[in-house]
């Protein structure tokens, strides 16, 4: 329990023309102004249509919150000076994926020839969330525990419904789009720190890939951080969630860290029923609930988030983001970013308007809420 569970965050943003709503490749002028205030807290990302964020090494959610709005509100602000706006959202509702274009640099340039076709249609985004865990070995040990976790996150976060134009019937298409990359999805598990570094040390020896940067598991120990960085999760609209959904995370990891400190651990579930939850959440987010294993039946998220709440409380309270793991409550009853855009889109068709532009509206809004 020596750890200080500090907090990281990243997210991707989609750039949009504000007259037009569709995709537009970000302005040199637009990075170079945003670099200027937050130096190397923004950079281009794979599309050129995106830009990426990460918040500084981060005490507790308190400071979460202060970078990420500041990181949020400079995007947006620089962007607006060219009639932009940043949306913070897994798919754009309509933007064709033949449209876009790799950002000239050479990691794109080598990531487009080493995917092929693949790489051209990742038209998403996605938020990471690492962890502070200055033990290699807890790294590895906590790995398969807190992938049981990552289905009900993925859930929780899920907002990317439409792709071209139309709706899929997912709650997170971006998972789709992303799982096509190689070395993609649940962790493998592993019996030590040395076995995780032989497994991928393999590939790195072979020239198959130069470093674990290229090893895009929904959970992993990060290449550059002493962390443990879970990439499962859609982006989320409203900054306030985005928070919501780190605190959980750092919540949980302090529980299962508490239980080790106490010669217990949570059930290693086999990946193959974690990967079944794991599609019941692309699919329906919060909708149709999540496979209980311990009373093997299907349970609504309303009861397994409410339970969750309940088993981390203790760790909360400590790390002092109870407010924020309360307002977990909020997503479920008022329903996902997925079940928002529907929303916005079923309105606007009742109306006569035309239903991509009006979500990309109400994603610009969702953007500045909490600002």
């Amino acid at each position: 329990m020596q750890d200080s569970y500090t907090l990281g965050i990243e997210e991707e943003y989609l750039l949009v023309d504000r007259d037009s709503l569709d995709l537009v490749e970000a302005p040199d002028a637009l990075m170079a102004a945003c670099k200027s205030e937050l130096d190397e807290q923004v950079s281009p990302e794979f599309l050129q249509c995106q830009i990426e964020i990460g918040t500084k090494v981060c005490a507790d959610i308190g400071d979460a919150r202060d970078d990420l709005r500041r990181l949020r509100a400079c995007v947006a602000e620089q962007a607006a000076a060219f009639n932009l706006a940043p949306i913070a959202v897994s798919c754009h509702p309509f933007a064709d994926w033949k449209d876009q274009h790799h950002t000239d640099k050479e990691r794109y340039s080598d990531l487009q020839k080493a995917l092929g076709g693949v790489a051209r249609r990742m038209l998403i985004s996605g938020m990471h969330v690492h962890i502070g865990l200055q033990d290699e070995t807890l790294r590895t040990d906590l790995m398969p525990q807190l992938s049981y976790f990552l289905p009900h996150l993925l859930a929780l976060s899920a907002s990317s419904p439409f792709w071209q134009g139309e709706d899929t019937g997912l709650a997170s298409y971006r998972l789709s789009v992303f799982d096509n990359l190689p070395r993609t999805g649940l962790p493998p598990q592993f019996s030590s720190w040395a076995e995780y570094q032989r497994t991928t040390g393999t590939l790195i020896e072979l020239g198959v890939i130069e470093d674990t940067t290229k090893i895009w598991w929904d959970l992993r120990p990060s290449h550059r951080f002493p962390t443990l960085e879970t990439r499962i999760m859609d982006v989320s609209p409203r900054l306030e969630h985005t928070l919501s959904l780190a605190a959980l995370l750092q919540a949980i990891t302090r529980m299962l860290c508490r239980m080790r400190a106490r010669n217990l651990k949570w059930r290693e579930y086999d990946r193959f029923l974690i990967a079944e939850n794991r599609w019941r959440a692309q699919r329906y987010g919060t909708a149709e609930g999540l496979i209980d294993f311990g009373e093997r039946r299907i349970r609504p998220i309303e009861d397994l988030i409410n339970e969750l709440i309940g088993m981390v409380a203790e760790d909360a309270e400590a790390l002092g983001s109870m407010h924020e793991i309360m307002r977990l409550k909020e997503i479920v009853e008022g329903g996902t970013s997925a079940m928002r855009q529907r929303r916005v889109w079923a309105e606007a068709e009742a109306s006569g308007a035309a239903p991509g532009p009006a979500v990309v509206k109400h994603l610009i809004e969702e953007f500045t809420q909490d600002l």
